[in-house]
């Protein structure tokens, strides 16, 4: 098989299975308590200010980037603070969390405990005292428009900034059409089927270490694991560019206050992760690409920093998406690089919760990654100084 379309292949599946699966599982939950509460959840959140960057922050560091996707969107509305986005952000485990806790599972106890604790400080301190936002928004003005109305992070000290929900290109009702409203119905349950399928591989998956799959068709584990990835992200590609405008009102990154019944909570997921997969694709792709045609080694690029792999490890963390991360998590695993590295990579990394953020409020998106880096390079390097000189390893890995 030609090692571009091979390539193209592995990602079209690899991001269904290990990442959007669980991100599905994580939005349909809130979205059941939603509609199971009828929006006190949400209602009660945006009462209590001084719990957020701390609800953010336990959202941002269950394994996978389902919490942190799912708090996206309550930011924009103006549900949440800027600071909380900056905690769930700093404490997103990632999909790289699955991976080094299944391999060195004390060292990613220590490193997401880290996280957390920078996550939460690091929070409140931009609500309280700004740190700075207003002059780092300004700067980011000069290279990134923001997709909203402006009201991205204001110099004021904490508030709830509240965006406005105009967007011309979505719809504000369900499309009917004899053929498209039937036919996007059907691939919705589709979805769900291939869903629930994908969760069930991407466990077992996990459960052996996150293993090499080969690309495959048939009846085996990886015949499986390849058909139901590739359909997965197929009807994630309908429901995102043609489905959503016949399934409800084509809204995508949008918080909903609650939901008229459990089909619409479905629905409402699943064009939420179909987003989410779009964009994990576009991710996994440029990644790969750039691996393949470049010839770069993520891996071997970390190993290499030396006193510099802390930088190396925030550095990596600014990348969206999860794949240098999961990356980084084996090597270190192996063994290649220090704990201080993949603390300052757990701290820095958005994993896929920054896309829905970046395609909403770009310049959100920017500020909110230099406000991840600043802590991750902080606890890196003071860790680095601490604890990894004079050792090739530091705390070695933690198993």
């Amino acid at each position: 098989m030609n090692e571009l379309l091979e390539v193209f292949l592995a990602s079209v599946r690899d991001g269904y299975v290990q990442v959007s699966a669980f991100v599905a599982v994580t939005v349909l939950l809130f979205g059941l308590i939603q509609y199971r509460t009828s929006g006190a959840l949400v209602e009660r959140l945006s009462e209590n200010e001084r719990l957020q960057p701390l609800f953010g922050a336990l959202m941002g560091l269950t394994p996978g980037c389902g919490g942190a996707i799912v708090m996206m969107p309550l930011y924009v509305r103006g549900t949440v603070s800027f600071g909380t986005v900056v905690a769930t952000l700093i404490a997103t485990a990632g999909d790289s969390a699955f991976v080094i806790l299944a391999l060195a599972p004390k060292a990613g106890l220590y490193a997401y405990s880290i996280a957390l604790a920078a996550a939460i400080v690091s929070g409140y301190a931009i609500d309280r005292f700004g740190m700075g936002v207003g002059r780092v928004d300004n700067a980011v003005a000069t290279i990134s428009n923001t997709a909203t109305d402006g009201g991205v992070v204001s110099a004021s000290r904490g508030g709830n900034p509240a965006h406005e929900y105009d967007a011309g290109c979505e719809t504000s009702t369900a499309r009917e059409s004899s053929i498209l409203t039937p036919l996007s119905h059907a691939v919705h349950a589709l979805w769900w089927v291939s869903a629930s399928i994908a969760l069930a591989l991407g466990v077992i998956y996990l459960a052996a270490g996150a293993p090499e799959v080969p690309l495959e068709l048939g009846t085996s584990f990886a015949g499986a694991f390849t058909v139901v990835g590739i359909v997965g992200t197929t009807a994630s590609f309908y429901i995102y560019f043609v489905g959503r405008h016949y399934l409800g009102d084509g809204h995508i990154g949008r918080a909903r206050d609650t939901f008229a019944n459990i089909y619409e909570t479905l629905v409402h997921a699943a064009q939420e992760t179909s987003f989410v997969t779009v964009w994990v694709l576009t991710a996994y792709l440029l990644y790969e690409y750039s691996v393949l045609l470049f010839n770069i080694n993520v891996g071997e690029l970390a190993a290499a920093a030396g006193l510099l792999a802390p930088v190396a490890g925030a550095a990596l963390g600014l990348i969206p998406g999860c794949g240098p991360q999961i990356v980084l998590a084996s090597v270190y695993a192996e063994g290649g690089i220090p704990f201080s590295a993949l603390t300052a990579n757990a701290i820095s990394q958005d994993g896929d919760a920054l896309f829905p953020l970046i395609a909403i409020d770009k310049k959100a998106a920017i500020v909110a990654s230099v406000y991840t880096t600043i802590p991750a390079l902080i606890v890196g390097i003071g860790l680095h100084v601490l604890f990894d000189l004079g050792s090739a390893t530091g705390f070695g890995v933690i198993g």
